[in-house]
């Protein structure tokens, strides 16, 4: 019997679970046609063929493929021994990075066999009626089954990293540190101080202490526009401890005061 699960994420993350489910050895078939969506599939038993990109696939038990968004596709089980597969599907923008460091490629979507213990990470929820608390679960066990195809099927070429990314990351999770300083985000992401300036500048234009400012202000004029917190508490909110440095800043950088700045943008529109 066919089993299927599916979720709607309240809002798509950078990496979320979508669907899944379990199909039994039948002669179902798919396209030709395009997905909007990741769709990874393990084959339990039996055997089938994926046609894609000019290239034709035969996969058989232990064996996965995956379907990339906006590739064209067809798929279909061996008529003497049809497949039985689980899958997933997910999205997101982190979802095609994962797969950069795995061998899962849109040229060669074939995987071989792998360890049993791949298939039960498929079954993430074989209930519908998935509960609140359960959509929290969800992405993480995601993660964990993507884990394994990087454990298993490593891409063999070490994924540059990006120092950059993670820098603006750790920025945008700790701007409201008043003590926040360009040598702990370097520290943070395991690199040196100059070449992390070095890196930033090319690849945003500005400094790291820039960026930070930068991003204060876009938190501050986001709390000024849309919260009632005073100044006072606004510049606190955003690393500011001193409300009138944190004003010589703001208006330094956007021509108005923060409660110039509000009133400016609470005045209705009378076009």
């Amino acid at each position: 019997m066919e089993q299927m699960y599916a979720v709607n994420s309240y809002a798509l993350s950078s990496l979320s679970f979508l669907a899944g489910g379990y199909k039994p050895a039948n002669q179902h078939r798919w396209g030709p046609g395009i997905r909007d969506v990741y769709a990874l599939h393990y084959i339990i038993s039996g055997r089938g063929t994926l046609e894609t990109r000019g290239a034709v696939f035969q996969i058989g038990a232990g064996e996965s493929f995956i379907i990339f968004p906006q590739t064209e596709v067809y798929y279909y089980p061996d008529p003497e021994d049809p497949w039985e597969y689980v899958w997933n599907e997910f999205t997101g923008e982190e979802a095609r990075r994962l797969l950069a460091m795995t061998k899962l490629e849109e040229d060669r979507p074939v995987v071989g066999a792998a360890p049993e213990e791949l298939q039960q990470f498929f079954h993430i929820a074989w209930n519908p009626g998935v509960q609140p608390f359960e959509r929290l679960r969800l992405d993480a066990r995601l993660r964990l089954l993507l884990s394994c195809y990087l454990e298993f099927y490593p891409s063999g070429e070490a994924a540059p990293t990006d120092y950059v990314r993670m820098a603006k990351t750790y920025i945008e999770r700790n701007y409201w540190k008043a003590s926040l300083k360009a040598s702990e985000i370097a520290n943070a992401v395991s690199i040196e101080r100059s070449y992390l300036f070095r890196l930033f500048k090319e690849a945003t234009g500005q400094s790291v202490s820039g960026y930070i400012t930068w991003f204060r202000i876009q938190r501050a004029r986001e709390l000024l526009k849309s919260s009632g917190l005073s100044v006072q508490s606004v510049a606190y909110s955003i690393g500011y401890h001193d409300p009138l440095h944190f004003s010589r800043v703001f208006k330094k950088a956007t021509s108005h005061s923060p409660t110039a700045y509000r009133n400016k943008e609470q005045l209705p529109d009378c076009r």
